[in-house]
């Protein structure tokens, strides 16, 4: 199956929902919130097997030093194939010269980030005020 890739912002609110849904993403908890959130980000990235949204990414960037990446998340039935490298490839296409790119990863998520160029920000620890309960 063929995988395509789009920084189109005409995704239905309710295909993201259900994306995050079947990720266990307590954001799908916060529909019009999330929908906003991704809207507005400094770049959105989706990926769509025919007209089923089966990834996204966003980034929240000041434009020229700093980028953050809250988001990047595949479709269970879809992970392993590719297409979180595929959305990362695109992000790079901004940002790849970029003084500071940051993410924050846990689970099975931490290796697929060390793949793509991530490591370890030094000394740092994580530390956040979050009203989800998955992590």
């Amino acid at each position: 199956m063929d995988i395509r890739i789009s920084e189109d912002r005409n995704i239905n609110k309710d295909s993201i929902v259900d994306l995050y849904r079947a990720n266990g993403w307590s954001a799908a908890d916060k529909p019009d919130l999330l929908y906003k959130a991704l809207m507005n980000s400094h770049a959105l990235v989706s990926a769509w097997a025919d007209d089923r949204l089966v990834g996204i990414g966003n980034a929240i960037s000041d434009g020229y030093l700093m980028v953050y990446y809250p988001h990047l998340l595949v479709h269970p039935d879809y992970q392993g194939q590719g297409i979180g490298q595929q959305i990362m490839d695109k992000m790079q296409e901004h940002y790849a010269d970029f003084h500071m790119q940051m993410l924050t990863a846990d689970g099975k998520a931490i290796d697929f980030y060390k793949k793509v160029g991530f490591e370890r920000a030094g000394q740092t620890e994580p530390m956040w005020i979050y009203q989800g309960g998955e992590h």
